[in-house]
């Protein structure tokens, strides 16, 4: 039987912070430090060397960005660290880097009230730990609104591929929610890399993170 995951968990609402400590350790991680601010969890981190992170992205003093700052230069400090972010918005400061970090390997990004299945959220942290991305869709749709034109190439249907994608789903869990064959979900997505110029890629983390990184690099 695998050893339980280790987690560090940096919320600032108290409420929130508890509350996700309970709901992890009833799915079987252990919580080795809950903190309100994010200079308690680099502290932490750099004590503890957790299995996984999960942190909020606005907290103290400002209230702006210092949670996903934290996971920045935690990752830099440490690309292999799995970390996901949860938030009530689309953050654009640091996400960049953020995805940048080891290739995109072991990230996540989730907006706080769209994640409503505790099995599911369990099971996205532990697909981040092994390697995995997910990347909540707002998250991409709003990047693709503002960068447009390399996009435009696109069919509305490899759009949406691309989007479900970026969840971080294999081929047949994106069959399945889509409703198409498999082949079909691999045809789109040899689509979207040619007319992207990029190259197919089979591993589905860096397929993800290659995406992200060329439609980040179109800005401005």
């Amino acid at each position: 039987m695998p050893e339980p995951l280790r987690v560090v968990i940096a919320e600032d609402n108290t409420l929130l912070r508890e509350g996700l400590q309970v709901l992890l350790e009833r799915n079987g991680f252990v919580v080795l430090a809950a903190v309100d601010t994010a200079d308690e969890l680099v502290a932490v981190v750099r004590d503890s060397d957790p299995d996984l992170v999960v942190t909020d992205v606005r907290m103290p003093p400002t209230f702006r960005s210092e949670g996903l700052a934290a996971a920045v230069r935690l990752r830099e400090e440490n690309p292999a660290l799995p970390v996901v972010v949860l938030s009530q918005y689309v953050e654009q400061s640091y996400v960049a880097e953020l995805l940048d970090s080891a290739g995109g390997a072991g990230i996540g990004y989730l907006l706080k009230d769209r994640v409503s299945d505790v099995n599911d959220f369990a099971d996205t942290l532990r697909r981040v730990h092994a390697g995995g991305t997910a990347v909540d869709p707002a998250v991409i749709n709003q990047m693709i609104r503002r960068r447009r034109d390399p996009l435009e190439r696109l069919t509305p249907r490899e759009r949406e591929v691309l989007a479900v994608t970026a969840e971080g789903h294999s081929n047949a869990a994106i069959a399945r929610r889509m409703f198409v064959s498999e082949a079909a979900v691999v045809k789109h997505i040899g689509n979207i890399m040619m007319k992207l110029d990029l190259p197919p890629n089979d591993d589905q983390n860096r397929r993800v993170a290659a995406v992200l990184a060329y439609l980040r690099g179109q800005d401005g």
